[in-house]
C-alpha cells in the first residue's frame, strides 16, 4: 500500500532560530501582537508500507538517518493518506 506521511523537523528548544526571530520581530513590526516564531521544515512523503504502523515507523527512520540532525532536531511523524483516503 502507498501512504502519504508528513515528517516535521524543528529546532529542539534552547537552540537559536535566527529566522524565527526575524519573522517574529517583523511581525511586530507589522502590528502584529506575537511572542516567539520558531521556523521548521515540513516534509511530504510517499512511502509503501503494509499499515499506517509500518508507514510512520518508516518516516520516522528517514527523520533519524537523513532529515533531522539529532543533536538540534525534533520531529513529529504523521500519517496524512492512505491510497487517497484522509487518515
Amino acid at each position: 500500500m502507498r501512504f502519504l506521511v508528513k515528517a516535521e523537523v524543528s529546532l529542539k528548544r534552547g537552540h537559536f532560530d535566527p529566522e524565527g526571530d526575524v519573522a517574529s520581530k517583523s511581525l511586530r513590526d507589522l502590528g502584529f501582537s506575537v511572542g516567539t516564531v520558531r521556523v521548521s521544515k515540513a516534509y511530504t512523503i510517499e512511502v509503501d508500507a503494509r499499515d499506517p504502523t509500518e508507514a510512520k515507523a518508516l518516516a520516522e527512520e528517514m527523520c533519524r538517518k537523513l532529515l533531522a540532525n539529532p543533536t538540534k532536531d525534533d520531529f513529529m511523524v504523521e500519517v496524512l493518506v492512505i491510497e487517497g483516503r484522509t487518515a
